[in-house]
């Protein structure tokens, strides 16, 4: 990637604007962590790994604002800070992580200017984390596909959307490297079209075979025997294996269920929730229905038709084939009990 979604660039935070893909590459520089929070809430910020980072570069940036003498003042502060955060995007857990990682950092400082430079390593700490576990993931994922591999895909999973290569995306990405990808089939994704707009511009990006297909065609290509496996993305596993990710996801699973296609999900394990027991307990978030609407701005609808549009659905740990993480492969019945897990993700963390 030639441009990072997410930088911190000496007291702001720069964010790719992921609104603007492909037709404009827009970066833009917050030095208030309020612009950092809208950017995460507007979709500027994509992908539950990536949502993480930015909320963790937008804490820290906030510290530096906190004017308060005493750990007490700062504390309160800052918790209020975290509150606004958590309320930006409901179910991509890696935003509580980072939230509550930065939390126990404030818990054990002394003064507020050990708590701001301690805040930032451990942003960075984060991104660094993500870095190592996309490669991981991306090797053990690579080594599930046959040769020749035709991978349906949906969303976007790639750097954009962590701190890394991706996820499955990254698995995409490593298994071209070596060899093993023959094509890519690339969801649009509809209703915000990150398949469309930001996979495409990805794959584009390093040269490997794709072709965008629209959401609806994914059984036909099934059907016909063009797909070798489904690889998605998670903005949430529960403790179950239970997974919720874009919407659509629990579609391709049922499809590939049916036709016998394996269904893998790749995502770092501080996107499994052991708070959350299974995919009901999963907080689902509803964005504007203009979404559905309206594309780029155009109506598409007529005025005043109704419409619903959940973000994400969850996929039953039944129907998934294996679950990819950067500590290895688990398949069902899922058991995530020998990962030392806490809400805030990673144990080396």
């Amino acid at each position: 990637m030639r441009v990072q979604p997410i930088e911190w660039r000496d007291g702001v935070v720069a964010i790719l604007d992921q609104t603007q893909l492909p037709q404009r590459v827009v970066i833009h520089e917050y030095d208030d962590w309020r612009g950092v929070a809208e950017a995460i809430r507007t979709m500027q910020v994509r992908g539950a790994p990536a949502i993480g980072i930015a909320a963790a570069y937008g804490l820290a940036l906030a510290a530096r604002a906190i004017n308060a003498s005493t750990m007490e003042a700062f504390r309160a502060e800052f918790d209020t800070v975290c509150r606004a955060f958590a309320q930006t995007r409901p179910t991509a857990v890696n935003l509580f992580g980072a939230i509550e990682r930065l939390q126990t950092v404030v818990a054990t400082c002394q003064t507020p200017d050990e708590a701001r430079t301690r805040l930032l390593a451990e942003a960075h700490a984060i991104r660094t984390e993500d870095h190592a576990a996309d490669r991981a993931m991306a090797e053990y994922g690579a080594a599930l596909l046959p040769p020749n591999a035709r991978v349906l895909t949906i969303c976007n999973t790639g750097a954009l959307a962590t701190g890394g290569i991706g996820t499955a995306l990254g698995i995409i990405r490593v298994a071209h490297q070596q060899g093993k990808l023959a094509h890519v089939y690339a969801c649009e994704t509809r209703p915000r079209l990150q398949g469309l707009k930001l996979t495409a511009w990805e794959l584009q990006q390093e040269g490997i075979p794709f072709e965008v297909i629209a959401d609806s065609a994914a059984g036909m290509l099934m059907a016909q025997g063009k797909v070798d496996a489904v690889i998605a993305g998670a903005d949430r596993i529960a403790a179950n294996g239970d997974t919720a990710n874009k919407i659509g996801t629990y579609t391709l699973a049922v499809l590939a269920h049916y036709h016998g296609v394996p269904f893998y999900i790749a995502a770092p394990v501080s996107t499994i929730d052991p708070r959350t027991p299974d995919g009901a307990s999963i907080p689902i978030e509803y964005r504007d229905p203009t979404e559905i609407t309206h594309i780029d701005g155009l109506q598409i609808a007529p005025t005043g038709a109704p419409a619903l549009n959940p973000a994400f659905d969850v996929t039953p740990a039944a129907l998934i084939h294996a679950i990819i993480t950067e500590r290895g492969t688990f398949r069902p019945p899922y058991d995530f009990s020998q990962l030392p897990l806490t809400r805030k993700g990673r144990s080396d963390s």
